[in-house]
């Protein structure tokens, strides 16, 4: 947005429910689709005397999120009650974290790999647990315009991710977005569903507009009701536009009007007011009297890190630099998971070639799993048998055309790359077969033989497809090499 007189400030809330069979401080389950309110209990619907007992692979799973995002860890962290009321929250309060959060001071590094904006690192504010609230569900479009309450959420683990507002376009604002679920399915810690509810996006947005007088500052909003990254980057466009048509009309300066919560309608594409945005003085945090603080040692950190494994950043830079992939082609390899980066990894470290095993993944391994709708790991064409398929072509044995064929056939029978040549009829024409057929050709030709000895190579692919009706199996490469030697040497001898 550099030909606008303002800059955007974005920051971005995000709860991610983590991958818990229970609960945050009780037995019930997580299971999503299960019939409303059977999933609850007396813990977490608050009923007068059950006791929260924290939920340990939940606060596991939140560290290791922290750490992966280089958060500072403290020794210490408590439990908040954060009160404030709403039919979906039968206790009348939330736990959470306040003042003294699970993580702080991280940061993730975000690009573009078609260059749209530089590579930047925006900071994280806070990472900390919470559990969730239930579930209101409103049925105006029955006509009866009642709200119904599900409590099986109640009491779900969630981690929020609080970003600084380091962030300056709604473009930015996806990319982080798809970085942070990338790395949170690499973690494994959360299946990142945004229509399940798995992961929620809520984005602070208000404008620094340069005037004469000097740089003023529009309120912050608050936008709710994004189900996807693609309504977020539309929705942030939508409110930067709307919030600066605002400011022109009616002159308003910081302090003229309170921050504001909005949600954003993707019918209509636009953001529509909800409510006055709250202040933390507003929720009356005060520690959990119910919950015992967690301490966390240096070595329970240093041995969530050493079991993170290598994550999508340094992937990325290794297949750059050893298999010389560009940053499109890596970032595409590694957004599909680790299941296909070790197989492009077999592939490319067999044939030598990293450029031709990710052009193969890319354009024909990934469109038979998307039409299939298969993962990599349960794939009939296997890395070996790929990597085998490609080094017949390195060696001319079969051209792309018919090197596809073959795949296919693979693909559709789970067979071996010699079953699956046997069967489509492909053998290897050897070099003596290869050049009486050209001979023959070229007598057969003496116009395409002196349009050749003359250095008009456009002839020769009409030459190419006669030896391909002939014998399907020929190489086109090796054809043309032949056609062009045979030519040489018939000038040769005049």
């Amino acid at each position: 947005m550099s030909d606008t007189p303002y800059e955007v400030i974005i920051g971005l809330e995000v709860h991610v429910q983590l991958q818990t069979r229970s609960k945050l401080f009780c037995r019930c389950s997580t299971r999503f689709g299960a019939p409303p309110n059977t999933q609850t209990c007396p813990v977490c619907i608050g009923l007068p005397g059950a006791l929260p007992v924290m939920n340990r692979e939940a606060f596991h799973l939140a560290l290791k999120t922290a750490v992966a995002l280089d958060c500072e860890i403290p020794a210490f962290t408590k439990w908040d009650r954060k009160n404030y009321y709403y039919p979906d929250l039968p206790k009348g309060y939330q736990i959470s974290q306040y003042d003294l959060p699970l993580s702080r001071h991280g940061y993730l590094e975000i690009s573009d790999a078609k260059g749209s904006f530089p590579s930047k690192r925006v900071r994280i504010l806070r990472a900390h647990l919470e559990e969730d609230a239930g579930k209101s569900m409103h049925d105006e479009l029955a006509g009866k315009a009642d709200s119904r309450i599900d409590l099986n959420r109640t009491g779900t683990p969630l981690l929020e991710i609080v970003s600084e507002p380091d962030i300056r376009s709604p473009q930015e604002a996806k990319a982080f977005l798809t970085e942070l679920k990338l790395l949170l399915s690499y973690l494994d810690v959360s299946d990142c569903n945004m229509q399940e509810g798995s992961l929620r996006v809520d984005a602070n947005i208000n404008l620094h507009i340069s005037t004469a007088a000097g740089v003023v500052a529009t309120p912050i909003v608050e936008v709710k009701n994004m189900n996807s990254f693609r309504a977020v980057e539309r929705a942030l466009a939508f409110e930067a536009e709307r919030q600066f048509e605002s400011w022109r009309e009616t002159g308003q300066k910081k302090g003229d009007v309170p921050k504001q919560t909005r949600g954003w309608d993707d019918q209509a594409q636009m953001t529509r007011g909800q409510r006055h945005k709250e202040e933390s003085s507003d929720y009356r945090y005060f520690p959990d009297p119910d919950l015992v603080p967690v301490c966390v040692t240096p070595e329970q950190v240093a041995q969530v890190r050493q079991s993170l494994g290598e994550l999508p950043s340094a992937l990325r830079a290794r297949l750059e630099k050893v298999h010389g992939l560009d940053p499109y082609d890596a970032d595409v390899i590694v957004n599909q998971g680790r299941g296909l980066v070790a197989y492009f990894e077999t592939v490319a470290q067999r044939i030598g070639d990293g450029k031709r095993a990710s052009n193969w993944i890319q354009q024909d391994v990934m469109r038979s799993l998307n039409e299939r709708n298969l993962t990599i790991e349960g794939f009939p064409a296997s890395a070996d048998s790929l990597a085998e398929l490609l080094l017949a072509v390195q060696r001319q044995e079969l051209d792309n055309t018919r090197a596809k064929e073959v795949f296919q056939r693979i693909v559709e029978t789970g067979c071996s790359v010699s079953d699956a040549m046997q069967a489509l009829g492909i053998a290897r024409v050897d070099r003596s077969t290869l050049i009486a057929l050209c001979r023959e050709i070229l007598a057969a030709n003496p116009k395409a033989l002196a349009d050749l000895r003359d250095g008009k190579q456009k002839a020769v692919g009409a030459l190419i497809g006669q030896a391909r009706q002939r014998n399907a199996n020929v190489n086109p490469g090796q054809a043309k090499e032949t056609f062009l030697q045979l030519a040489a040497e018939a000038d040769a001898t005049q």
